[in-house]
């Protein structure tokens, strides 16, 4: 079947993610907020009339990162350590045919900001400047299946203990005085706690140096391993970052 039919984005989501590293791998994992804006041809308050109603939202959107490097009809899931390979259609996998995807995030509430209705939001897993092709409420009873069966991801992910340097607690500490940072330590440990690194660096010693850009921030961070002998992150410091 031959079908055609030119998608324009209605929004570009905003978010404290920089960088696709680092970036949850599902929604609702971290509390971090950010916001739709609604573009140009649908910037209108009428749009949005009623939306205050539903806890949260869908978001359909492009993985618009990913479009020129293709897709593959089997990829390898960080899930399965990255070993074992599994069809596109039976991952998340953000390389795919038509480089759509779905998320589920918390709505806030409707704002202004410049001039644009923006829908403030929490727990989104976007890149910055993710255009989101549609927009639509979450309906708990015919969306949330109870007895449903989730595969090689039926359970949350294993969290990782997160620790501060000094130097690092003293420059969040000074960060959270602004009106930007307020949530920096909590949004540090939610995404950090994922351990976002590959999957092939969580069998074996890592000393390596890490670096993870959220806000217009650097945060640099390396495994360590505690007094029982069991890892967690380290993060060193933070500086002024290249992809704000």
């Amino acid at each position: 079947m031959t079908f055609t039919n030119q998608i324009v984005a209605v929004a570009i989501c905003r978010t404290p993610y920089k960088q696709k590293f680092g970036i949850p791998r599902q929604p609702g994992l971290v509390e971090a907020r950010g916001y739709v804006e609604l573009e140009p041809h649908v910037n209108h308050i009428d749009a949005v009339r009623g939306i205050e109603q539903y806890s949260h939202l869908w978001l359909l959107f492009c993985f618009h990162e990913n479009l020129a490097q293709g897709w593959k009809t089997t990829v390898r899931p960080p899930r399965l350590g990255g070993n074992e390979k599994l069809g596109v259609f039976a991952t998340r996998s953000t390389f795919r045919p038509n480089g759509i995807g779905q998320s589920v995030v918390k709505l806030h509430g409707v704002v202004q900001r410049k001039g644009k209705v923006c829908l403030e939001i929490s727990g989104m897993d976007l890149l910055d400047g993710t255009p989101i092709i549609d927009i639509k409420p979450y309906i708990p009873f015919s969306d949330s299946i109870i007895d449903a069966i989730g595969g090689i991801a039926q359970e949350a992910p294993h969290l990782i203990s997160v620790v501060f340097s000094a130097h690092a607690n003293a420059q969040i500490k000074r960060y959270a005085e602004q009106e930007n940072y307020t949530d920096l330590a909590l949004l540090i440990r939610g995404v950090l706690g994922q351990d976002p690194r590959p999957a092939y660096k969580k069998a074996k010693d890592d000393p390596k140096l890490y670096q993870v850009a959220l806000y217009d921030l650097d945060v640099f961070w390396q495994m360590a391993v505690d007094d029982n002998e069991q890892e967690y992150i380290l993060v060193l410091e933070l500086k002024p970052g290249k992809c704000g």
